[in-house]
C-alpha cells in the first residue's frame, strides 16, 4: 500500500536507508521535510496497515490514488506494519525533482522501486510540473535501468558529487510530461504497473 509518510514512519525509514546509502540525513531532516509545502514523501507499506482498507477498482486506481495523496492528511497512529521503501519529491518552480528513493534490501528486484517512482511521476504530473529530474551514483545501475524505463534521460554528470565516497552523479531528466510521445509511453507503463501492484492500492478507511 502506497501513502503519504508520517513522522512515525522516521523510525523505519532510517533503516531503510542505513540498508541503501553510505551516508543518511538526520532523523530530524525527515521531520522538518514533512512540514516543508514543497515536498512530497511517499512510503510503500506492506499490505493490512492500520485498517481494513476499501479494495479499489481496476479503472481509475492511480486517478483515486493521486487525489487522495494530495489531500491533507489526519493524525493517525504509529505505523504498525513494514514500510518496504520510500521517495522523496521537491516541487521546484516547473520541475519535480526526485530527492530519495529508497527499497529495504529483502525486497529489492520485485518492482517496489518502480511503484514507487511511479508515485512520485504523478505527483509531478497532479503538480502539473514540466519534467522531472534526479541524480544517482553513478556506479548504480539497477537504478540506472529503473530510470531509463520511466524515460529518464541522461543529460550530464557532478564529478565527485557525493562526499562519502567521492563518487559522480549522474543528472537524468525526463522529456516535456505533456509531450505526446512521452505520455504516450508513460502511459503503457502505468498500465502495466496497475495491473501488477493492484493490491497497493488498498487504501485505509482514514486515507
Amino acid at each position: 500500500m502506497l501513502r503519504r509518510m508520517r513522522a512515525a514512519d522516521v523510525a523505519q525509514v532510517m533503516d531503510i536507508e542505513r540498508e541503501s546509502f553510505p551516508s543518511m540525513w538526520p532523523p530530524t531532516a525527515y521531520s522538518h521535510e514533512l512540514k516543508n509545502p514543497l515536498a512530497r514523501y511517499f512510503v510503500l507499506v506492506e499490505e493490512g496497515e492500520d485498517g481494513p482498507g476499501d479494495k479499489m477498482p481496476a479503472e481509475g486506481l492511480l486517478h483515486r490514488f493521486v487525489r487522495r495523496l494530495l489531500r491533507r492528511e489526519r493524525e493517525e497512529p504509529p505505523t504498525r506494519r513494514l514500510i518496504i521503501g520510500l521517495v522523496g519529491v521537491w516541487l521546484m518552480v516547473d520541475q519535480a525533482h526526485v530527492v530519495t528513493i529508497a527499497v529495504r534490501e529483502a525486497f529489492r528486484r520485485q518492482g517496489a522501486g518502480a511503484l514507487l517512482l511511479l508515485a512520485a511521476m504523478e505527483t509531478a504530473l497532479a503538480e502539473k510540473m514540466d519534467a522531472t529530474t534526479l541524480e544517482y551514483r553513478k556506479a548504480n545501475e539497477p537504478a540506472r535501468a529503473l530510470y531509463e524505463k520511466f524515460g529518464f534521460l541522461n543529460v550530464g554528470e557532478r564529478p565527485h558529487y557525493y562526499s562519502d565516497t567521492n563518487e559522480d552523479a549522474v543528472i537524468m531528466t525526463t522529456p516535456p510530461l505533456s509531450s505526446k510521445s512521452y505520455r504516450e509511453k508513460y502511459e503503457r507503463l502505468k498500465r502495466e504497473l496497475e495491473e501488477r501492484w493492484q493490491d497497493a492500492f488498498v487504501l485505509p478507511e482514514w486515507f
